[in-house]
């Protein structure tokens, strides 16, 4: 999997596919798990897009200032004062530390929120059991400055936090903002990478999964809490057109482990 550089800029030098890669916030506290990941993506043949979470050192964060972190269906409900630890951690800490530790590889990186440049245009979502607050739903994606930054040897890493048409910024989940931008970028795979082997059932990886069996499997709670919204999304990548969504650990990525979901 290790791809050609150009050793005067860094750049790959072949024509690549692009992949979006979907980081779990559970783990991006790990200097460990962030230095492989680093040279995982430095091997990597194709372009590469990351999107992180955060959700681990947004509660902690939520915790110490005495906020109740609240969740409805999977997604973080988000108040004034949650929002802005929510843009604190997630457009701040662990974005400069995924860009430093690539930079730190001798690959270039470049940290964004789905604010900048209007990457990410989202409306209030509205949610039958309840009022999520400053949560947003993903509306349109400017994809001209990725693939601006990948045409230029750039890694691009995308934090969440997006921007509302009425001007204010809200939470998206990441999982939902990585299949937005890998339908923009007509991505030829989405990597939801996770700290388990793949969807378990049973405790059993399962090599495969379709829309029925995961509905099913949602239903009975085999599916769920942060696994709901990324089954559902790596679904909703298929549908639209995405070659490949695959739910996979960081040493199954160079691998083809993990849970391959088709629509």
């Amino acid at each position: 999997m290790k791809a050609s550089m150009d050793g005067r800029n860094g750049k790959k030098t072949v024509e690549q596919s692009t992949v979006v890669l979907k980081v779990s916030g559970s783990f991006l506290d790990n200097e460990d798990f962030l230095a492989k990941l680093a040279e995982t993506v430095a091997q990597m043949d194709e372009r590469v897009v990351i999107v992180h979470g955060g959700g681990k050192e947004i509660a902690s964060l939520q915790r110490a200032l005495g906020l109740t972190p609240r969740y409805v269906d999977g997604l973080r409900a988000t108040d004034d004062d949650s929002l802005a630890v929510v843009e604190m951690v997630l457009s701040g800490r662990v974005n400069k530390r995924l860009v430093a530790r690539l930079m730190a590889t001798g690959q270039n990186a470049l940290g964004l929120s789905g604010v900048d440049h209007g990457l990410v245009r989202v409306e209030k979502m509205v949610h039958p059991a309840g009022d999520l607050g400053w949560v947003g739903r993903i509306m349109q994606v400017n994809a001209g400055p990725l693939r601006m930054l990948l045409q230029n040897g750039i890694v691009p890493v995308v934090s969440p936090v997006s921007l509302g048409f009425d001007g204010n910024t809200y939470n998206v989940n990441a999982d939902h903002v990585a299949t937005a931008i890998a339908r923009a970028l007509r991505a030829s795979a989405l990597y939801f990478l996770t700290d388990v082997d793949g969807v378990l059932v049973k405790g059993q990886v399962i090599n495969t999964l379709a829309s029925p069996e995961a509905e099913a499997l949602i239903g009975d709670g085999t599916i769920r809490d942060g696994m709901v919204p990324k089954v559902r999304s790596a679904l909703d990548a298929v549908t639209a057109g995405v070659r490949e969504a695959r739910i996979i650990d960081l040493a199954g990525l160079a691998e083809g482990g993990g849970t391959a979901v088709i629509a």
